[in-house]
């Protein structure tokens, strides 16, 4: 049997991990043991992960996330996060999107809020989820010029419809009347429908004052903490440590008595 019609066929189709995967069955005489389904099961599979390896990359593409490389495998759990396995486990398995619930996430400036919920959003490609992420200064700005050029409500409908939507930095700056008004129409079109991650440097309990309106703050909070996770992560900032060792996960300093204790374990 000719093998160049199927050849020209699958090319044409576009299915070219189909034709890489045939072309490497005939070079390879190990194959001519397996039977048709087994060789025929190779072709499939090849082409479905190749769909699926370029799903992801689109995905992870369109996520634009911070930590691109945030990945859950890579959270620490060293005693001073304070970090609750159990709990990253569940997230980990992405049921949380699946419920539509929330994540919010807190600590002080340089703990690791924004690489943790990239590695929220990153396990959510992996899992099939259309991630994105935005900075809350530079979302607003976003929205302030979709309104400048007619665009907002096209854009509006697109934040609605991602399945998780990662806001950095929440509650830096007080926000005024337009900000929190496209927040509060944000929220809402995802209520119910969609994921959200929050991170702040503030518990949600400290929110008002910097959304400003206290009506509108209240709706914001029930749209975001009445259906969410809380993590509050704890230990010192990973900004600026130069010194540290791959030993030290969590990025502090590996002390001289913590290097000599090591030896002595070693010993």
């Amino acid at each position: 049997m000719l093998i160049e019609p199927t050849e020209e066929k699958l090319q044409a189709m576009r299915l070219n991990s189909m034709l890489e995967e045939l072309r490497r069955q005939q070079q390879d005489p190990q194959f001519s043991k397996l039977s048709f389904e087994e060789r025929f099961g190779f072709v499939v599979d090849a082409e479905y992960l190749s769909r699926e390896n370029r799903s992801l990359t689109r995905r992870l593409r369109e996520a634009k996330l911070r930590y691109p490389a945030a990945c859950m495998e890579a959270v620490q759990y060293s005693a001073r996060r304070e970090l609750d396995r159990s709990q990253m486990r569940q997230l980990a398995s992405c049921r949380w999107i699946a419920d539509h619930l929330h994540v919010v996430i807190t600590g002080a400036t340089g703990v690791g809020k924004s690489w943790l919920a990239c590695a929220l959003a990153q396990q959510a490609c992996r899992r099939g989820y259309r991630a994105v992420y935005r900075r809350v200064p530079r979302f607003f700005t976003e929205l302030t010029l979709a309104r400048a050029d007619g665009t907002l409500p096209k854009v509006l409908a697109a934040f609605a419809r991602i399945d998780l939507l990662v806001l950095d930095d929440m509650a830096l700056a007080p926000l005024e009347e337009r900000e929190r008004l496209d927040l509060l129409e944000i929220l809402e079109d995802r209520d119910g429908l969609r994921s959200t991650v929050v991170t702040s440097q503030f518990p949600p309990e400290a929110w008002h004052e910097t959304i400003g309106d206290p009506t509108v703050a209240d709706a914001i909070l029930d749209r975001i903490t009445h259906r969410a996770h809380r993590i509050d992560l704890k230990g010192p900032s990973k900004r600026g440590d130069t010194d540290t060792n791959d030993d030290t996960k969590d990025g502090t300093k590996e002390t001289k008595e913590t290097k000599e204790t090591k030896a002595k374990n070693r010993k």
